[in-house]
């Protein structure tokens, strides 16, 4: 019976200190919304002045009908998380895709879904889903993968 009880202990600590932080088909979820201040912010530092981004009167002649938040402002959310929040600290971006399936307005709620896929802990390495859903529609308005390392989350212990 100790011998039972001892071997089980033993399994379980094993299985503790080897275990992953993170396992395949995990979800993260980060509510998330822009001002339009901010999307003028991001066209300022990549120079994407692109008119259907920032002024209103253009957009009303585009299929729009209003200013659309540029797509890689959207798609930094992943890089936001990914790097500070999920898996966090030590995060590098290897790899990403994006499908921009909806156009995004500004002041509207949005929510960035992680979905791990794979993992290589002997690589440190996962891949990773990404979507981000309107909140107000639950529509996915973008869709991709992502590829990262972080050799504190990812790896065994």
């Amino acid at each position: 019976m100790f011998l039972c009880v001892k071997s089980q202990f033993i399994n379980s600590l094993y299985k503790f200190i080897m275990e992953l932080p993170f396992q395949e088909g995990d979800v993260y979820r980060h509510p998330f919304s822009f001002s339009q201040a901010e999307v003028v912010a991001f066209a300022q530092v990549t120079g994407d002045t692109n008119p259907v981004h920032l002024d209103p009167e253009y957009a009303k002649q585009t299929v729009f009908r209003r200013p659309i938040m540029h797509g890689m402002l959207a798609g930094s959310v992943f890089s936001k998380v990914f790097g500070t929040l999920f898996p966090g600290e030590g995060t590098i971006y290897l790899k990403q895709d994006l499908q921009f399936i909806a156009p995004m307005y500004v002041d509207e709620r949005y929510e960035a879904v992680f979905t791990i896929g794979t993992l290589e802990p002997a690589r440190s390495k996962a891949v990773v889903r990404t979507q981000i859903i309107h909140l107000n529609s639950g529509k996915v308005v973008v869709e991709g993968g992502a590829e990262i390392i972080n050799r504190q989350q990812l790896r065994t212990r």
